[in-house]
C-alpha cells in the first residue's frame, strides 16, 4: 500500500514553535496494535521536521464504557505502543476527550488523528476533537485501507472453529477456550477426520506421481525400442568379432609353436643318423 502523509489543517491553524521540537499528540485505544496504527503514528511523527510525538492510550475502564470490550488489556496496549519506533512518549490513562487543561499539562502543540467524527463521553454525539479543531490545533492523518482492529476481530470470528481446534491441538483445555463438552468432542472428531483426509490425499498424490512416472518411462521405452535393440546388436556384434579374433590369434599361435617343435625334433634325428655312419666306418677300419 502506498504511504500517505498527513496534511490537512484547519483554517485557523496555530503556528508551530520554532525554538524547540513541535509536540504532537495522538490518542486512541490501539487494541491488537497493527501496521495501520503504526502508519498513522508515522504520519503524526512526520508532520514537522522536528517532532516530539506523545501517544495517549485509553484505559480499560473508559474503553469498555464508551466503546466496548477489548482483546488486549490496557497494560498490554501501553507496552505495544512503547515498542513502536515513531513514539517518543506514551501517556497511559489518556482522557476520552482532550481538554485545554490536558494540552497545557503536556505542552501539546497539535493533536493528530483521522478526520472521522468520534462521539464524546456525554453521549450527545459530539465529536471528541471538536475543541482542538476549533482552536486550530488539529492535524489530520489518513487511515490505512483494508486493516483495522475490527477487521482482525471479524477474521477471527469468521474462522472461530478453526482457531478453537488449533488451540485444542496445542494443549488448551475446553474451559480455557470457553467451549462446551459436546462442542469440544465434535471439534476433535472433525480435526481427526481432517487429518485422515489429508493423509489419504497425500497417498493419492504419491500414487499419481508413481503412475505418471511409470507411464513416462513406458513411453520412452516404446519410442526408443528400435534404437536400444540396434545398439545392443551392434555392441554384441563388436564383441563377437573381438572374441573371434582373439580365438583365431590363439589358435595360430599354438600352431606356430607346434610347427617349431616338430622342426627341432626332425633336426635331432638327422644328427643321430650322421653320427651312426661315422661310427660304422671307424669300426670297419679297426677290423
Amino acid at each position: 500500500m502506498e504511504e500517505r502523509k498527513v496534511v490537512r489543517e484547519g483554517t485557523n491553524s496555530a503556528e508551530p514553535p520554532r525554538d524547540r521540537p513541535v509536540r504532537v499528540y495522538a490518542d486512541g485505544i490501539y487494541d491488537l496494535f497493527h501496521f495501520g496504527h503504526a502508519r498513522a503514528l508515522e504520519q503524526a511523527k512526520k508532520l514537522f521536521p522536528n517532532t516530539y510525538l506523545l501517544v495517549g492510550c485509553n484505559n480499560d475502564e473508559d474503553t469498555h464504557k464508551y466503546k466496548g470490550k477489548t482483546v488486549m488489556t490496557d497494560k498490554e496496549r501501553y507496552e505495544s505502543l512503547r515498542h513502536c519506533r515513531w513514539v517518543d512518549e506514551v501517556i497511559p490513562d489518556a482522557p476520552w476527550v482532550v481538554t485545554q487543561d490536558f494540552l497545557d499539562k503536556h505542552q501539546i502543540d497539535y493533536v493528530a488523528h483521522d478526520s472521522l467524527p468520534y462521539a464524546d463521553a456525554t453521549g450527545s454525539g459530539k465529536d471528541v476533537y471538536e475543541f482542538v479543531k476549533s482552536i486550530g490545533k488539529f492535524k489530520e492523518t489518513k487511515r490505512t485501507d483494508g486493516i483495522s482492529t475490527s477487521d482482525l476481530i471479524m477474521r477471527i470470528v469468521k474462522d472461530y472453529n478453526q482457531y478453537v481446534t488449533r488451540n485444542l491441538d496445542r494443549g488448551y483445555t475446553r474451559k480455557e477456550l470457553g467451549v462446551s463438552y459436546v462442542k469440544e468432542k465434535r471439534l476433535r472428531m472433525n480435526m481427526g477426520l481432517k487429518k485422515l483426509r489429508e493423509k489419504v490425499k497425500k497417498h493419492q498424490e504419491k500414487i499419481q506421481i508413481v503412475a505418471k512416472t511409470a507411464s513416462v518411462r513406458r513411453n520412452e521405452w516404446v519410442e526408443n525400442a528400435d534404437r536400444l535393440v540396434a545398439g545392443f546388436l551392434e555392441m554384441f556384434e563388436e564383441r563377437c568379432h573381438k572374441m573371434g579374433t582373439a580365438i583365431k590369434d590363439r589358435i595360430q599361435e599354438r600352431l606356430r609353436g607346434q610347427h617349431l617343435i616338430g622342426f627341432i625334433y626332425d633336426k635331432e634325428d638327422d644328427d643321430d643318423y650322421y653320427y651312426d655312419d661315422d661310427s660304422v666306418e671307424s669300426e670297419d677300419e679297426d677290423l
